[in-house]
């Protein structure tokens, strides 16, 4: 087990000393390529955004710095060989910054964050930029047209941020979509989602920000990646965050994502903590509007979708035909790829956490379901709780009839997957209605379903 330190420079003239202890492994990142462009995808994001007429502030251009550190200790320091317990990391990161005393007093938040979102513990320093890189911001002639876009939205090519983009569509807006781009599943997904929408809504003049950010030639002790990347969403977030510093006027970055995900909470014993996503849970969508506070980004970003689940989602839809054509373009898998070894392409597996939220939802909001999956039928047989394929039924069932048994639990329940503080006590008795709600819907899909030990 070793501490790691993540430490970003800008070409070979930045020889800032950063102290390294004993315990210590450095890494460096090289923040600009030979020909001076930002490096790892950032210099191509900034590009598309001018493209699109949107100038992002220098301020918003730290933040990304400070997502690929995020990013790159995420994906380069593995769990089972460089933490104590095959979990827990210990990382610093050291990040060259435009107005150093800005970020400080932002730091602690950041590293509130970084602990919520990823389990591990995180040690946050910065540094000046170096002095003959006062400015990274683009300024152009296209800067004086404005922005046509009049909202922003993260576009993951899942279901929820399908119907999120499809409800902006229907209702006239002209929205930007964020896309973090991914294993080639999800790429796919991504721009077939994006497809169908422009071939739908041929006239409007929405258009997508999608970055790939990866570390070639970037390794931690000569590791292996790690494969678990619970810090995703903070890169995620901050590409919506970045564009919205170049709208030149407050905006709001929604995060598309039904309330029962938002709040995942842990099916059983073995998924407690950060072995359950946060990506989109209330106390860290708090925690990221204090940053933008604290950095006085004139930003907010909120999830639209808090109250409702999944087939509720759907089920509000304005134009549920044209919602069921696109549908099938959407993944919502978190193993999509998995079936292979059966000689199977890439499709929703049926079985798995976010593939039962999606067929309870399907059910509820449009009865029949377009989407292939690798297990058709859940009533075929009974399924083993010893594999895969009722692993996840037979949690969900557990928790069900827990729920069950006593309905006033969900408002304790409600709480394992994180504080709750930030919210009122109205909201949060709306979150534990949504959670027994979401909860419901699985179950209507589960009621004759048979696990058993083989």
């Amino acid at each position: 087990m070793k501490r790691h330190v993540i430490c970003g420079r800008y070409g070979s003239s930045d020889n800032t000393p950063i102290p390294i202890a004993l315990d210590e492994v450095l890494s460096k990142l090289n923040l600009v390529t030979p020909d001076g462009k930002l490096n790892y995808g950032m210099g191509h994001a900034l590009d598309d955004l001018v493209r699109m007429g949107i100038f992002s502030s220098e301020t918003g251009i730290d933040l990304l710095i400070f997502a690929a550190h995020v990013q790159a200790a995420d994906i380069l320091i593995p769990r089972d060989t460089e933490s104590q317990n095959s979990w827990t990391r210990e990382i610093r990161l050291v990040v060259p910054v435009s107005d150093i005393t800005k970020w400080h007093k932002a730091a602690s938040v950041l590293t509130r964050t970084l602990n919520f979102l990823t389990g591990d513990i995180w040690t946050i320093n910065f540094r000046p930029r170096p002095t003959d890189l006062p400015i990274l911001a683009p300024t152009g002639t296209l800067q004086l047209t404005g922005v046509r876009f009049d909202c922003i939205s993260l576009f993951s090519g899942g279901l929820d941020s399908l119907i999120g983009a499809f409800d902006l569509l229907q209702n006239g807006k002209i929205p930007l979509l964020i896309s973090h781009a991914s294993e080639g599943s999800v790429s796919d997904a991504q721009q077939t989602c994006f497809d169908a929408l422009k071939s739908h809504y041929a006239q409007n003049e929405f258009d997508r920000l999608r970055v790939w950010m990866s570390f070639p030639g970037v390794r931690a002790r000569n590791k292996e990646h790690e494969k678990t990347t619970r810090g995703r969403s903070f890169l995620f977030f901050t590409l919506g965050v970045l564009a919205g510093t170049g709208f030149n006027k407050h905006f709001v970055l929604r995060v598309p994502e039904n309330g029962l995900i938002a709040l995942n909470i842990p099916l059983d014993q073995l998924r407690l903590g950060s072995h359950s996503t946060r990506t989109t849970h209330p106390f860290y969508i708090a925690r990221w509007n204090e940053i933008l506070d604290l950095l006085q980004i004139d930003g907010h970003i909120e999830n639209p979708y808090w109250d409702k689940t999944k087939g509720e989602m759907i089920d509000s839809c304005i134009n549920k035909p044209i919602l069921r054509q696109l549908l099938p373009s959407s993944l919502s898998c978190s193993s999509p790829s998995k079936g292979r070894y059966r000689g199977y392409g890439v499709q929703h597996c049926g079985y798995c956490i976010p593939c039962l939220i999606r067929r309870a939802a399907i059910r509820k909001g449009l009865s029949a379901d377009p989407t292939t999956y690798t297990v058709s039928s859940l009533n075929g047989q009974a399924l083993s709780t010893l594999r895969a394929e009722g692993q996840q039924i037979r949690s969900f069932q557990f928790a069900i009839q827990r729920l069950k048994i006593n309905p006033n639990l969900a408002k304790i329940i409600i709480l394992s997957s994180g504080s709750l503080s930030d919210e009122t006590q109205i909201r949060q008795q709306s979150l534990a209605e949504v959670y027994k709600r979401g909860m419901d819907e699985v179950a209507d899909i589960l009621n004759d379903v048979q696990t058993k030990p083989e």
